[in-house]
Parts: structure tokens; C-alpha cells; sequence
């Protein structure tokens, strides 16, 4: 299946949605049409699961750095999280933009809402394992903190030159959200 998913970027990347066919990956994957079909359906199946495949990478640095920085301050805590979770957005920057694209196309939103859900849960529990008290609920500010992340760095890999802009991105992203949480901590 990953060599079929990856298979199924490859060809998206290259020829577009309109020119992705399922005879195409399968041939991309070194496998025949009838395997491809055991496991996908047809091209909309192909097209979601490798948007899943990315948003399951981008959750996965989501967990990864929420787990190790639980406890820890505040300010730590996202600086951690907003490292991670860019690295993971601009790791394959082409595919990022690409599954951004078309996933409208796929009924993709039902996809992306699970995946906001799960880390805005993820880094709200995150959030109250701080010593640091917040003045609002934390899954408020675990849903901007995330909203921030996820809607900057969409402008970010969407801009003229997205390498150079991801510094600028990080940058300002860390001060914003750590005027954020000061603002909401509780002396």
C-alpha cells in the first residue's frame, strides 16, 4: 500500500489530478491494476488515502512533540510544537501544496476536520500538563495555537518562494503565539 500511495503522489505531482489514472500508478508502483483495486477502489480512494498519508505525518509530529514536551513550560511547549509541525508541513513542500489543491476535490474536509480534532486534542492535553495555570479553557487555546500553525503555513507554502518565507513564517509564528500565552497565563 505506501508503495502504491507513493506511487499515487508521484503521478499527481507529475501529470496533475486530471492526469493521474489508476493504470498510471499502478504501473508507477510496479504492480498491476487488479492489486492496485484490491486496495483502492478507484482514483478518488487513491487521492484520499495520500491525503491521509500526509495529514497522518503531520499529526504524527503533532503527538511526537506534545509528548515530549508534556509538562514542560508553556513557551517551551510551542516553540517545540511550532518546530515540529512545520517540519512536517515543509518536508515535501510540493506534495503539501498539491493534496491542498485538489482536497476540496475529494471530499477531503471530512478528512482534514478529523485530523484538526485530533491534534487540537492532543495539544490541549498538552497544555494542561503545564505548571503554568491558562486564564481560558485549553482546548480554546490549543484550537488557536493550531488554527495559527496550520492557516500560516498554508499562506507560507502557498507564497512565490516558500524556503525562504518558512523563516519569516517561524519567526513571527513564535512571537505571536508566545504574546499569546502570556497573555493568557495566570501570575
Amino acid at each position: 500500500m505506501e508503495a502504491i500511495i507513493e506511487a499515487t503522489i508521484q503521478v499527481l505531482l507529475c501529470e496533475g489530478k486530471d492526469g493521474l489514472t489508476t493504470n498510471k500508478v499502478a504501473r508507477r508502483a510496479g504492480v498491476s491494476v487488479g492489486t492496485l483495486y484490491q486496495y483502492f477502489p478507484n482514483k478518488s480512494s487513491l487521492l484520499q488515502a495520500a491525503l491521509r498519508n500526509h495529514l497522518d505525518c503531520v499529526y504524527g509530529a503533532v503527538v511526537t512533540a506534545c509528548e515530549r514536551h508534556h509538562g514542560d513550560q508553556l513557551q517551551v511547549m510551542c516553540d517545540g510544537l511550532i518546530t515540529d509541525f512545520l517540519k512536517a508541513k515543509f518536508e515535501r513542500i510540493d506534495m503539501s501544496l498539491t493534496l491542498y489543491r485538489i482536497h476540496d476535490d475529494l471530499e477531503g474536509a471530512a478528512i482534514v476536520q478529523t485530523m484538526c480534532r485530533q491534534s487540537t486534542e492532543t495539544i490541549a492535553a498538552m497544555l494542561r500538563s503545564s505548571s503554568e495555570k491558562l486564564a481560558t479553557d485549553a482546548d480554546a487555546a490549543a484550537s488557536m495555537l493550531f488554527g495559527a500553525m496550520a492557516g500560516a503555513s498554508r499562506r507560507t507554502l502557498e507564497s512565490e518562494d516558500p524556503n525562504k518565507a518558512r523563516l519569516t513564517l517561524e519567526r513571527e509564528l513564535r512571537v505571536m503565539i508566545a504574546a499569546y500565552f502570556e497573555a493568557l497565563k495566570i501570575s
